[in-house]
């Protein structure tokens, strides 16, 4: 049985006790540099029976599939599954796992923080005080103010916790509405149009799909608020670029909090790095240890299962 992690760049899952545990399962093969090309990804994986996914910047369309004539199972460290191309897997044999609800507390927390750290304008303050300037201005407080939540999965509906943890009034929307979770979150589910107009902070967690992928666009922006933040830690296609940055750079909503880009590490020339009311972070929303601990678990112990014949978090229904 070969095992191969292609992608384990920055490590995740290298030094840890969970790659001695794979490595009691088969011959491991760990790649520590990102795979330059599809052609290089598929020369790592070609001979592959399991493939153990860590980052989302790999991608296996039908054509990468094909060519891993041994590929049998493909277990994604994370919930998001939007780099492979499910259909074709299935299609060719191959079961694709994930490993939901790991980073849930985790990334709720990072989107809570980016907003206050746009709403307060934390970096551009600290930046101004280390050099040397005593800039008190005035800044935006979220008590009282109304937090739109799109998508209220295992992460939306603790953000919604959050929100109303620092006084906010919380608003959802989402494709499968349901009156039971209303009323445990003490939220209420709006139109989405009403959510955008209505918001003050508008928070995106939903899954990149054909449904979703630019579902946020100019038509969108241009029904916020001019005060409006928007928040993105779950995929960058949701929203489309070139109306997000036109929204940053004429004012059409106040500032953004993004750990999630349409270019993964993202080029240095990309002109949201030039913009002032932006926080970024390096997709790392779910990067912390007790996210890292639950989630590697979760991603050895699907392999086990899957070996044994009996495959959890199964995400497609392989022939």
């Amino acid at each position: 049985m070969k095992i191969v992690i292609p992608d384990d760049y920055p490590p995740v899952i290298s030094g840890t006790k969970h790659l001695e545990e794979l490595k009691r399962l088969g011959e491991v093969v760990v790649y520590n540099t990102r795979p330059e090309s599809e052609e290089e990804l598929v020369e790592r994986i070609k001979d592959a029976d399991v493939v153990v996914n860590i980052r989302a910047y790999c991608k296996f369309p039908e054509r990468v599939l094909e060519k891993a004539r041994s590929l049998k199972l493909i277990s994604i460290f994370g919930a998001g599954t939007d780099n492979v191309d499910l259909e074709a897997a299935s299609k060719l044999g191959i079961a694709v796992t994930n490993t939901p609800g790991t980073s849930t507390e985790a990334v709720a927390e990072h989107a809570l923080t980016l907003m206050l750290a746009v709403a307060r304008r934390i970096p551009q303050i600290d930046r101004s005080v280390r050099e040397g300037r005593w800039v008190r201005g005035l800044v935006t407080q979220l008590y009282g103010k109304t937090l739109g939540i799109i998508g209220t999965g295992a992460i939306g509906s603790h953000l919604a916790k959050l929100g109303k943890g620092i006084g906010m009034n919380v608003i959802a929307w989402t494709f499968h509405p349901s009156a039971e979770k209303e009323k445990a979150l003490g939220i209420k589910y709006v139109p989405l149009d009403y959510l955008l107009k209505e918001s003050d902070v508008i928070s995106i967690h939903l899954r990149l799909t054909e449904d979703t992928k630019g579902l946020i666009g100019e038509r969108e922006f241009s029904l916020m608020k001019k005060t409006a933040i928007l928040i993105n830690t779950a995929r960058a296609g949701i929203v489309d670029k070139e109306a997000l940055i036109d929204a940053l750079k004429n004012g059409k909503i106040a500032g953004a909090g993004l750990d999630v880009f349409h270019e993964e590490p993202i080029d240095p020339n990309d002109p949201i790095l030039k913009l002032d009311n932006v926080v970024l972070t390096p997709h790392s929303a779910g990067q912390t240890r007790e996210a890292l601990e639950k989630g590697l678990s979760m991603l050895v112990e699907n392999v086990k299962n899957y070996l044994l014949g009996k495959p959890t978090n199964l995400v497609n229904k392989p022939v």
